[in-house]
């Protein structure tokens, strides 16, 4: 087995969502669940599959988005897996819609984050096995970090 580091590349002011999911429908499940929750957000999502003919099956609303989630996929080269890149929205916006997708097994990260996915290699195929999203921690938040963060948190409308 090999395992090895894949970086994601995403796009300036986007997020990612990276998952598993199991069936060809879920493309466009995926596609109703952006757009059911988040009608005004910019998205592009790529779904690989991992049997028949083993294809990347894009949606999307933006061009680059949709461009960008299929390099991402064929980067992962990962079968049963999704890339959902978006403007406009939050993963927290679209996060639960998407979880209750009934193909989608599971969520490895939602980020805007630098992100590195860990993918192993056998002789069957390619799976992922965890991420790496942004950095590591570098010390304990103080009183004046818990005041911004909270101040943060009601300026974008989070908590009241």
């Amino acid at each position: 087995m090999d395992i090895s580091a894949v970086k994601m590349e995403i796009p300036e002011g986007a997020n990612l969502i990276v998952g598993q999911s199991h069936f060809i429908k879920s493309a466009e499940d995926l596609y109703e669940a952006m757009t059911g929750t988040a009608p005004a957000a910019q998205f592009g999502l790529a779904f690989s599959e991992a049997s028949g003919p083993c294809l990347v099956r894009l949606e999307g609303n933006d061009a680059e988005l949709i461009e960008a989630a299929m390099k991402n996929s064929l980067s992962l080269g990962c079968g049963h897996t999704f890339v959902v890149l978006m403007r406009g929205a939050f993963p927290i916006n679209v996060l639960n819609a998407i979880k209750a997708v009934p193909e989608v097994c599971g969520i490895f990260c939602a980020t805007a984050n630098p992100v590195e996915v860990i993918v192993a290699a056998t002789a069957l195929g390619r799976g992922i096995l965890g991420v790496v999203d942004g950095s590591s921690p570098k010390g304990v938040e103080s009183e004046k970090d818990v005041a911004e963060r909270r101040s943060l948190l009601r300026r974008f409308g989070y908590k009241l």
